[in-house]
């Protein structure tokens, strides 16, 4: 097959897994490409502010080079930025809300690859100051990550991992996370970003999150469903999917513990050394503030009407208890 300038840099492997796992014909990209341009005419309310070869090639790939998916993920993409806009305002990694939130860690990026190739993002939600990050700012300092996460072809190819860390995760911290702001993450995540999630890990999470998992299950599609694993405090779970010598400590790795301040000095450069006094030197070091006065002055977005709190959410508890013990996964990958 002849290799177009498309596919420069990637390796042959990487090329044969695209092939293979996502139907990628190097000799007709430039036909799949220009099929799905063709179709930006049918939705004229989208402004479509990017439209090159490189740009819609990363969507064809998120959705395994059918057209028309990609084209329906594409037309979400700039929607939700248009739905959006004041998320989108100065998306940038300077802009101070994005900065606060990269700085304290939100998201984690390892350095090294799983070894599918996988770029492995971490949370550590127990960090989540609430007096200091909005979840609208580590929302769109996560999604700032994966845009520039994505302009690597290999990880258009292989995708991502995500691992959240709910140890510490307080009930009043978690009482922020309304389902009308999960249900934005949700679409910005699941429905509007052209990358490949294989899996996304929770580890020690405490009742309300999985009370709270059930209330957003409904928003989430069978496909990431199934990607979604809940391991409890069971480490060997989660290396059966990821191999401990491609994990930190604090997941029962091999590597050092995490520190929280690479993927913000990698994003941020020279930029970086103002906010230096705050950051969590490393997890296990965290202070997290409870101070009831900062959580209620923190600007959070609308909740909605019926101020739907977790404390309803766990009432959902006792049908989910037959699903899993909470140390397998709820559903095995596909």
């Amino acid at each position: 097959a002849e290799m177009t300038h498309l596919q420069a840099g990637l390796s042959p492997e990487t090329i044969e897994k695209a092939r293979l796992e996502l139907n990628e014909n190097p000799d007709i990209l430039h036909q799949d490409i220009q099929q799905v341009r063709d179709m930006i005419i049918t939705r004229p309310d989208i402004g479509f502010l990017r439209t090159d070869d490189a740009f819609i090639l990363r969507f064809l790939r998120a959705r395994k080079f059918h057209q028309t998916e990609a084209f329906r993920l594409l037309a979400q993409y700039f929607q939700y930025r248009q739905l959006n806009l004041d998320m989108f305002k100065n998306f940038k990694a300077d802009d101070p809300g994005i900065k606060r939130a990269l700085t304290d860690g939100f998201p984690g990026v390892l350095e090294n690859r799983d070894h599918c190739g996988r770029k492995i993002l971490l949370l550590f939600a127990a960090n989540w100051d609430q007096s200091r990050n909005s979840f609208i700012d580590i929302l769109r300092a996560i999604l700032l990550s994966l845009e520039v996460l994505i302009e690597d072809q290999e990880l258009q190819i292989n995708g991502f991992i995500l691992i959240i860390d709910w140890s510490n995760f307080s009930f009043k911290q978690a009482s922020k996370l309304t389902p009308s702001i999960l249900k934005l993450a949700i679409e910005g995540l699941q429905d509007s970003f052209p990358a490949r999630f294989g899996g996304v890990h929770f580890v020690n999470q405490p009742w309300y999150i999985h009370a709270l998992y059930t209330l957003i299950k409904p928003f989430l599609k069978d496909k990431t469903r199934k990607r979604i694993f809940l391991h409890g405090n069971n480490l060997n779970s989660l290396h059966q999917l990821i191999h401990p010598e491609c994990l930190p400590s604090e997941f029962g790795g091999t590597l050092p513990p995490y520190d929280m301040g690479t993927w913000a000095r990698t994003l941020l450069g020279p930029d970086y050394s103002d906010e230096n006094e705050y950051t969590h030197t490393s997890y296990n070091a965290m202070h997290v503030k409870h101070t009831s006065s900062n959580l209620e002055r923190e600007a959070s977005p609308k909740p909605m009407k019926r101020s739907q709190s977790v404390v309803e959410a766990g009432t959902l508890k006792h049908d989910d208890q037959g699903e899993s013990e909470n140390t397998q996964p709820l559903l095995a990958l596909d």
